[in-house]
């Protein structure tokens, strides 16, 4: 793939948008290669963890604007902008419907975009000079893969209209503070970090956490009621597998699961 590069490492596969010299800008075709990239991992049964990170200096800047350039110079952009959003939105989708987790490492600045994708993992580690840049009013343009959900959700309504009214940069201390990062670690330390961790989550329950990410994704729309309902069906579920079983004999033998032995066979999406 062009603009995409994969990579195995036993139980973690790594995602690569691989366009530093465009600061890894998202075109249709690189969104196209990241998700059938995306898609390929999902299905994996030897890929327990997924990282999706940037080649060189960022994460991802977000759209392609030379690209869109061209499209506004030949009467095209409102076409290009169809196909652009539908690939973003194809591409986070297979993020937040993996039924294992997803980890974004990130760089250096994510922007547009480029934030949307990363909001949709389920861990974010950042070097200590990311940037995390909504980026779209500075063109005049909406927020899109995304972001007008992740935002709301993770910091609040004020805070939101904040960032989106205001094309803030959000550094990555204070992304953490708000809680948009889980990590931040000198740049230095960010690949070993992140390789650390992808193990970590690796080595743990796969079944549980894509119930988990299922059961998180409806907790925004559900009432309290139906929820436990969800967390009910998804224990009994957990139950008639291997991993809980493993967990209790485990604990009661006082050793570490072996979860990465007993793989639940969970769904490819959640």
């Amino acid at each position: 793939m062009a603009g995409i590069r994969v990579e195995h490492d036993g139980s973690v596969t790594t995602v690569t948008v691989d366009r530093p010299d465009r600061l890894n800008a998202l075109d249709i075709a690189t969104m196209r290669e990241l998700r059938a990239a995306l898609q390929a991992a999902a299905l994996d049964a030897g890929a327990r963890a997924v990282v999706l990170t940037g080649a060189g200096r960022a994460f991802s800047a977000g759209g392609d604007v030379a690209t869109m350039d061209e499209h506004r110079r030949a009467g095209e952009l409102p076409r290009l902008f169809h196909e652009l959003t539908a690939e973003q939105e194809a591409c986070v989708r297979e993020v937040v419907g993996m039924a294992k987790p997803v980890l974004a490492s990130l760089p250096g600045v994510a922007a547009g975009g480029g934030l949307s994708l990363a909001l949709a993992a389920d861990w974010r580690i950042a070097a200590e000079e990311a940037v995390l840049v909504p980026a779209f009013p500075a063109l005049g343009a909406v927020p899109d893969g995304g972001l007008t959900y992740f935002l709301p959700h993770f910091l609040g309504l004020g805070l939101a209209q904040e960032l989106l009214f205001t094309s803030a940069r959000v550094p990555a201390a204070r992304a953490r503070e708000l809680g948009l990062v889980h990590e931040v670690v000198p740049a230095a330390e960010l690949g070993a970090r992140t390789r650390e961790r992808a193990r970590e989550l690796a080595a743990g329950p796969t079944g549980a956490y894509g119930r988990t990410k299922r059961l998180l994704a409806s907790a925004f729309h559900e009432s309290l009621a139906a929820q436990m309902l969800l967390e009910r069906q998804g224990a009994v579920d957990a139950a008639r597998g291997r991993e809980l079983p493993e967990g209790i004999r485990a604990f009661r033998e006082k050793r570490r699961p072996a979860f990465d032995r007993v793989d639940d066979d969970p769904p490819t999406r959640p």
